[in-house]
């Protein structure tokens, strides 16, 4: 029994847990009595691989081998199995040359492939550049010089996005739906010893590419987990369980869809993937293998609410208890019909690649105040500041700066964010409401000034999306030779609205000061987004 509770001890010594953090962890139900043999098996995982994506699929097929571990259209693998395929698959890389300290970029969809690429990586301490599926190929191309890839695993559908890629980049398809006579991430793997692999000198880093909405993305370098009180800070305020049935839709590359795959290896969490996102096809899924949890952004809710009363209540997933939404806004009026439609399940985010977590809005919050960020979750420290600064009072706006244990490294290239105090700035403004609620203004960047007067793009976005007639709405500030900057809407309307342009400005004339009035309103069949849901403005036509 000594031996059992000194292993133990260890393995939350290793898990770097604080007390309160500790509480937090049981309540999901991770913490709880395991067998001696196989709490010594989970504690050499952590001694060898520490808290990466290899030592949570170790300690995993440790504690629960033959449980499923992902659930794709390919079928269903166990912890052990993405054990053991994952060793294999660094011993096929490093086959390829790829070895500590070098970089190994994946450019694929949510699928086994993409999960047992990350872990192979991480096997072999190589470096790992998660690639967006939806940048072009010229910005691809841009990032594989940048970060200087030697070896890329990519979807075979996703070949043309690497015409641009750097001479001498080694390629490995992990998806395809045609026989290939290229090397591909099962052939490998089937080709590969499943020795175990000696840990690495070093760990390899994860890089995140920013959204990349008005230009090139930036690599940001995600930092090292170095213990459970970064899980325990997100799950003092989203109560997901341990074992729960998790669905991610959000993109994997996204730094929303990897919280959802690190915090689904923590807590043995079988990930259910499908390679491409629909509405219908999701709450079908969500229904058929009793899916607690959803990991979403907002566009990809929006797109749910859409399917016809009698398809969501044909699939409705009755055992759904977590939505968890991020990577762009979510519209104060989406938040209201969707918890409406589904019940008080909606948690939604706010954070970026840089700084990780802000804030969290609780469903009760969501009810009370449709369109705040939330409040900052456990350990972690938010302050609105002026541009000296100085704490603005509630109620004023502000930039937003924030301080928690997931911080990230810098750009890749050596650039970084803006810290005071110790606490970075998120890039955006808001202010803190009287009850100490985040509401989120905008983009510093996106504030215009039109005749002398501050605009905030933001809040006529959320007037307007509150509107029934309006679907999807993004405005921005566009160059004016007599005012500096004006605002102009792009609005995509419902099937049956009839709304015009000096309709939407009346709209905002009745309800937000002049200056908030677009002089200019276009309507599109759709905004152009990328992979997260992020309008890309660069794609937005100028008015004239």
């Amino acid at each position: 029994m000594t031996t059992v509770v000194a292993t133990a001890r260890r393995l939350l010594g290793q898990c770097g847990v604080s007390l309160l953090g500790l509480l937090v962890l049981a309540r999901t139900g991770l913490v709880m009595p395991i067998r001696p043999d196989r709490l010594y098996t989970m504690a050499q995982a952590l001694r060898r691989w520490s808290l990466t994506l290899p030592g949570g699929y170790a300690v995993g097929a440790g504690r629960h081998p033959d449980a499923p571990a992902i659930i794709d259209e390919l079928g269903t693998l166990t912890w052990a199995e993405v054990n053991n395929r994952s060793t294999r698959l660094a011993h096929g890389l490093a086959g390829l040359g790829l070895r500590t300290g070098d970089t190994l970029a994946v450019l694929c969809r949510n699928h086994r492939g993409l999960i047992e690429s990350m872990v192979a990586a991480g096997k072999l301490g190589a470096h790992l550049v998660l690639l967006n599926t939806g940048a072009s190929a010229a910005q691809i191309g841009a990032v594989l010089r940048d970060e200087e890839i030697t070896l890329v695993v990519a979807d075979a559908e996703f070949r043309p996005l690497l015409a641009k890629a750097p001479r001498g980049v080694r390629r490995v398809t992990a998806w395809t739906d045609e026989k290939t006579r290229s090397e591909t991430v099962e052939s490998l793997i089937a080709a590969s010893p499943a020795t175990e692999l000696p840990a690495p000198s070093a760990h390899g880093r994860v890089i995140v590419l920013t959204s990349g909405t008005t230009g090139t993305p930036k690599g940001a370098r995600r930092p090292e987990v170095h213990g459970l009180f970064t899980a325990s800070t997100l799950l003092s305020k989203i109560p997901l369980r341990y074992g729960q049935r998790v669905l991610v839709a959000a993109p994997l590359f996204h730094t929303w869809g990897l919280a959802a795959l690190q915090l689904g290896m923590l807590l043995g969490s079988p990930l259910v993937l499908q390679r491409r996102f629909d509405p219908k096809s999701t709450v079908d899924a969500l229904a058929r293998h009793r899916c607690a949890v959803l990991f979403a952004v907002p566009v990809m809710l929006q797109r749910i609410l859409e399917l016809p009363r009698e398809v969501l209540r044909e699939h409705h997933p009755a055992e759904l208890k977590i939505v968890a939404s991020s990577g762009s806004t979510l519209p104060g009026a989406l938040a209201v019909e969707f918890q409406r439609e589904f019940g008080p399940v909606l948690y939604n985010l706010y954070g970026s690649t840089e700084v990780s977590w802000v804030s969290v809005a609780t469903p009760a919050e969501l009810t009370v105040a449709p369109a705040t960020a939330g409040r900052p979750p456990l350990g972690t420290r938010l302050a609105i500041l002026d541009e000296a600064g100085e704490p603005v009072p509630p109620g004023g706006t502000g930039r937003i700066f924030v301080a928690n244990g997931l911080l990230f490294d810098g750009y890749t290239n050596g650039k970084s964010k803006e810290v005071r105090d110790g606490m970075m700035s998120t890039g955006d403004v808001g202010y803190l409401d009287p009850a100490g609620r985040l509401f989120v203004a905008g983009r510093d960047d996106d504030m215009i000034v039109s005749g002398g007067e501050n605009v905030y793009p933001r809040e006529v976005e959320d007037l307007l999306a509150r509107q029934p007639q309006v679907r999807e709405v993004a405005v921005l500030g566009v160059p004016d030779r007599e005012f500096g900057q004006r605002l102009a809407a792009y609005v995509v309307l419902d099937e049956q609205a009839d709304l015009d342009a000096a309709g939407v400005q009346e709209l905002v004339k009745a309800n937000l000061a002049r200056h908030c009035v677009p002089r200019d309103v276009v309507f599109l069949e759709a905004l152009p987004r990328n992979a997260t849901g992020k309008v890309l403005k660069r794609e937005l036509p100028r008015p004239s």
